[in-house]
């Protein structure tokens, strides 16, 4: 007889490692014990040796479904005559800590039992087992027990407390675990907060959402907004009540048939969809779709989930209908969580209200994903990822960096780990402000991270470098240029430590010398960077104005690179132009008023929108780039593009704009289909990229190039661009489960101030 001292990490404790344990070691003949501790999962075996290294290969490659086993560790121990296998109670340990699953969407197995009129728990909106169901959202600090999730106060009935003991039912230890007896319940609610009695909340919400009502949903993390996706005027009554006249709405769908009967999925896209993770994701939209398009204006892709949670299979299977299922706050706001928040923030938005008795510990978003080049990429990182952390090719110091002010996340570093939050939203209110200070504590306390060094964005008006600075005393603080932070992003996700050419393309990021840096070919690795080239600066007429008004950067552009005779000409964008505003505009570019300087390539996409009349006002942030990307017609295989040069300046490398802008101006006169302008434009961006890069590596002899900032959303864009530079020899990173966007800034800037300090 020999014994085993066995140590698991990872993501091991809410997702039936134990009960697996159990019978693993029951199935070999084995005795001992298995507990949670704050750290790991301990494992005690004695047995048989052939048994126990069988035991040992199986431990890994039979776990369950939703474990990430990040390392085992295993020793010999003199035998102690153990009689039976056990499980103990968890084992709580001072500065040890443990990956927390994210939540998980319902299970096969479950979902059956919902849907089965036999069975117990049929219909119940709060169904799961240790496979599925809230995790994140529920817990409160670790180990991951009852008392420390937001189900301590639902004691289970006599059934749900023997499926909860019994270590060969599914259910043993799900903390979540309920049945209609014991466990949450619905309650409706209409606009004025008044009760409304009936039998079935789900069914009355059901004829309420075919009536063409706007219904406030509470989910896992918070609160949907929904409504009937074909009717056209409650799509619109909700854009009027929530301040959101164009940016996409994400749908629901029943099932994955039905989301084939509106949009084009591919394997790869199935697979995502349907994951435990189930992100909105968003796929090609099909010509005879019944969904209004009014969800997704302009747009050829429509973000679609399948439901997620046993209420949502239920609502959707009850109302027959696709539903529009949206982040449940006013635009820009946090997603709303609690039952009275929601009644007080969504009044006037909602016209009834589908509440539950379970608290919402952690405020949690959907995440959203594209498949592109046939692999995933997340947009945005909330639920189904966070807070499961991204992996580091080092030991990193206990690092917290604030993020950006756009799409913000927070980082913080501890050990091999970075644990990315889920996304927090636009730091523009005190709300959102207020939802980043508080998951910030949710996630020192349950990782047991104690940061000394804060990392943050350069710009001093981002209410996330505010909040550093404000710390200044308690902590080392560490400024991270935007750009250096989005390639580092990346390198890190693909666990690249070495130097690289990194293509930073995005709206706004401040710059090192103080402009507004946007188009940027840097050199770089975790502890610096070298700017070897960008886009051609031009001046920001009005500043954030030239933002929401993209016309006016094509102005800029065109007064900038070509003079004012040539806004004497005909360009149909300067119809809408007053003659008051064009003479503002020229005075702040003569003058250098309220007229920073930019080499923001999305700012380029913004003005080249505008310029050949796709749009010259935005309602929300890049729509003028999204839809330039929408117009350009797929069938142009082998466009060149338009002409460009590359000169240097002071041993930069600064790609000139003036012969792309006379080109397009010359395709307008000759009335060329915009369709093939945008297609020509975005193959020029993509064939300066590749130039760029080939200059860079002629004198670095660097050959991996990184992808990254938002602008590389664009599907069209990254694709040309990654198949360019790969036909050309480059190897190529791009971002998958950390987003290209500002969502992925914070990861890059922990590991750049983790490096400052090393030697």
């Amino acid at each position: 007889m020999e014994l085993f001292q066995i140590s698991v990490r990872g993501v091991v404790q809410g997702v039936g490692f134990r009960p697996f344990v159990y019978q693993l070691a029951t199935k070999h003949k084995l005795t001992g014990w298995v507990c949670n501790t704050s750290g790991d999962v301990k494992i005690e075996v004695e047995g048989e040796r052939e048994a126990l290294d069988q035991f040992l290969v199986e431990l890994e490659s039979e776990a369950p479904p939703l474990a990430r086993i990040e390392g085992i560790i295993a020793a010999g121990a003199p035998p102690q005559g153990y009689t039976q296998f056990e499980i103990r109670h968890s084992i709580a340990e001072e500065g040890r800590y443990q990956l927390v699953s994210p939540d998980i969407a319902t299970c096969d197995a479950c979902r059956s039992e919902l849907l089965s009129p036999e069975d117990r728990r049929y219909r119940y909106p709060f169904t799961n087992c240790t496979n599925c169901g809230p995790r994140f959202t529920i817990i409160e600090d670790i180990p991951y027990d009852r008392p420390k999730t937001t189900m301590r106060h639902f004691r289970m009935c006599p059934q749900c407390q023997r499926e909860y003991d019994d270590p060969l039912d599914r259910r043993f230890h799900a903390q979540p675990n309920a049945c209609p007896e014991c466990g949450p319940s619905l309650e409706l609610i209409d606009g004025n907060g008044r009760a409304i009695a009936c039998d079935d909340v789900i069914a009355t919400a059901s004829k309420l959402l075919k009536e063409g009502k706007i219904l406030a949903i509470k989910g896992l993390g918070g609160f949907h907004l929904a409504c009937d996706a074909t009717n056209e005027e409650a799509i619109q009554l909700l854009r009027d009540r929530k301040r959101r006249p164009f940016k996409p709405l994400a749908i629901m769908l029943a099932t994955l048939d039905e989301v084939k009967e509106h949009c084009f999925v591919s394997n790869d896209e199935e697979r995502l969809l349907t994951s435990p993770e189930c992100p909105i994701l968003l796929l090609r939209w099909r010509e005879n779709s019944s969904i209004s398009r009014k969800v997704a204006p302009e747009l050829k892709y429509l973000g679609v989930m399948l439901p997620y949670t046993p209420l949502h299979h239920v609502l959707l299977r009850e109302t027959g209908l696709p539903l529009v299922m949206t982040s449940g706050n006013i635009s820009e706001e946090p997603i709303a969580k609690d039952n009275d928040e929601a009644l007080r923030r969504l009044r006037g938005i909602a016209d009834f209200f589908v509440l539950h008795n379970r608290e919402i510990y952690a405020r949690y978003d959907d995440s959203v994903a594209i498949v592109e080049r046939g692999k995933p990429q997340l947009i945005r990182r909330a639920r189904g990822y966070a807070p499961y952390p991204i992996h580091l090719p080092f030991k990193a110091k206990q690092v917290l960096a604030c993020g950006a002010e756009l799409k913000n996340t927070f980082c913080a570093t501890k050990e091999d780990h970075a644990f990315i939050s889920q996304h927090i939203g636009d730091m523009e209110n005190l709300e959102t402000l207020e939802h980043f200070e508080n998951t910030i504590e949710l996630y020192k306390k349950l990782f047991r991270i104690e940061p000394r060094i804060l990392a943050h964005d350069l710009h001093p008006e981002y209410l996330s470098t505010k909040y550093a600075k404000e710390l200044a005393r308690e902590f080392t603080l560490v400024g991270v240029q935007h750009h250096h932070a989005h390639i580092v992003s990346c390198l890190v996700e693909n666990g690249i430590q070495e130097p690289v050419i990194g293509v930073a393309f995005d709206g706004t990021g401040y710059g090192s010398d103080g402009t507004i840096w946007g188009g940027e070919f840097l050199v770089a690795n975790y502890k610096g960077f070298k700017r070897e080239g960008h886009l051609e600066y031009v001046p920001l007429p009005g500043g954030a104005a030239a933002i929401e008004r993209p016309y006016r950067m094509a102005f800029s552009y065109i007064f900038t690179l070509l003079g004012e005779s040539i806004l004497g000409q005909e360009l149909p964008f300067l119809e809408e132009v007053d003659e008051y505003e064009k003479e503002v505009m020229k005075r702040q570019i003569e003058k250098g008023i309220n007229s920073p300087l930019t080499s923001s390539c999305g700012r380029l996409f913004d003005g080249v929108s505008a310029l050949i009349g796709v749009r010259g006002k935005i309602d929300y942030e890049a729509q003028a780039a999204i839809e330039l990307e929408m117009t350009a017609l797929d069938d142009i295989k082998n466009s060149e593009g338009y002409p460009f040069s590359i000169v240097e300046q002071e041993g930069v490398k600064i790609v000139k704009l003036k012969d792309l802008f006379e080109a397009i101006i010359l395709d307008l006169k000759n009335r060329l289909p915009r369709g093939i302008i945008s297609m020509n434009f975005h193959h020029t961006i993509a064939r300066m990229v590749v130039e760029m890069c080939h200059l860079i590596a002629a004198e670095s002899g660097l050959c991996k190039a990184v992808l990254s900032g938002g602008v590389f959303q664009n599907r069209l864009l990254l694709r040309l661009t990654a198949d360019a530079l790969e036909k050309e020899g480059f190897t190529v990173l791009t971002h998958s489960l950390v987003p290209t966007n500002d969502g992925g800034i914070s990861l890059g800037q922990a590991v750049i101030a983790n490096f400052a300090f090393s030697n």
